[in-house]
């Protein structure tokens, strides 16, 4: 039984069946749960207003509550889910992130038994995000997958993944943090390009010229007021290291600029450290850095977001050769506080008076992204992480 236990846990087919499995199961409980689908019919309606060219970034309440936040260009990847029944629309919608999700995971250069570690130890955090019919799984997976291209010398679909992010949700440019490992950089630009300017033009196809370029310009305020409207120190977003330093000392008016003035030169540091470029461990590791990097300075994060910055955490874990009782110890912090807190694990007088009200979700992760720039910044790449 034990050996029938750690040959499933051990197998990545298997645990990426489970996640197939809970993309449909956690895609249908919602939809039967009659209004507990608004996130997608914010995204399935970003098709149908595009095409009677309505403003996108206003409020619809006959038909959602709240409003889009994504770049027009998403109208095109949710037209085919959008013109299906809901419940099959938002089934497939759930498999489509996850497997772009999971098949970044399979590209990962590590282990069949450390890729499915990997995927089992992400599962909570893939639930929390799955449940919310979020696109932050396929995001996760399309920066993975970005890097992952650039090590092997694909530089059109490294240039193709970062592209879908950026043009769905501006913040997937974080991506760009590999733009120094491209070999062929011309080759990458140059497929940015393009892509880019097909993007842009695409929409126009079911839209018009000027609906498009309009809707990136309401694109551009939606998203300023939104940054606003995230650093109450009542909203259930800003789950952020900027959040938490806020939250504690009770003042949302401390701006996010404050934060970057130091967070970006402290994650742009180990970019100093050329000679360690051609270490593909040391690759990965500032895509760790990145993926937590986006979330924890980020005004936007919510709960479900974190399955962007666990990815991170684990990527880290994975890449160290040796496990010490410390390393062990910040994944286990990760682990319950940071994944579990939505969960009934924790009483809800607890989570609401102080993990929601402090942010204490970001904490664990705050604490492991200090401790890879101070890997980024000390260690030796070849001799001291294993990618097998």
């Amino acid at each position: 039984m034990k050996e029938k236990f750690l040959k499933f846990i051990l197998n990545p087919k298997y645990i990426f069946g489970v996640y197939l499995i809970i993309a449909i199961v956690t895609a249908i409980s919602k939809y039967f749960r009659g209004n507990a689908i608004n996130n997608y019919l914010i995204f399935k309606y970003t098709y149908f207003n595009t095409l009677l060219e309505k403003n996108l970034y206003l409020q619809y309440p006959e038909h959602f509550q709240d409003s889009n936040h994504y770049g027009i260009f998403f109208s095109a990847l949710i037209a085919p889910f959008a013109l299906m029944p809901d419940w099959l629309g938002i089934s497939l919608w759930n498999i489509a992130n996850t497997f772009i999700f999971i098949y970044a995971i399979h590209k990962l250069p590590f282990s069949d038994g450390k890729k499915a570690l990997f995927a089992l130890l992400c599962l909570q955090e893939f639930i929390t995000a799955a449940l919310s019919l979020q696109f932050n799984i396929a995001l996760v997976g399309l920066l993975m997958l970005s890097a992952t291209y650039i090590y092997e010398k694909k530089e059109l679909k490294s240039a193709a993944a970062l592209m879908v992010g950026v043009f769905v949700k501006i913040y997937g440019v974080v991506g760009l943090s590999q733009f120094f490992f491209i070999k062929n950089k011309t080759k990458f630009i140059i497929a940015g390009i393009v892509i880019a300017l097909l993007f842009f033009v695409f929409p126009m196809i079911y839209s018009s010229p000027e609906f498009v370029i309009q809707s990136y310009k309401d694109w551009s305020v939606s998203l300023a007021e939104k940054n606003g409207q995230n650093q109450s120190l009542n909203s259930y977003q800003d789950i952020s290291l900027m959040g938490f330093v806020r939250r504690i000392l009770g003042d949302a008016s401390i701006s996010n600029l404050v934060f970057l003035s130091f967070g970006l030169p402290l994650f742009a540091l180990p970019y100093i450290r050329i000679k360690q470029y051609k270490n593909y461990a040391f690759q990965l590791m500032i895509l760790a850095s990145t993926l937590l990097f986006l979330v924890l300075f980020s005004s936007g994060s919510e709960s479900p977001t974190y399955i962007i910055a666990v990815v991170g955490v684990m990527i880290w874990f994975f890449l160290q050769k040796e496990r010490s009782p410390l390393i062990i110890a910040m994944l286990i912090f990760v682990i319950i506080l940071t994944c579990f807190s939505p969960s009934d694990l924790f009483p809800k007088s607890i989570k609401v008076n102080y993990i929601v009200k402090y942010s204490l979700k970001a904490v664990p992760c705050i604490i492991v992204w200090f401790r890879i720039i101070y890997e980024l910044m000390t260690r030796d790449f070849e001799k001291d992480y294993s990618l097998q």
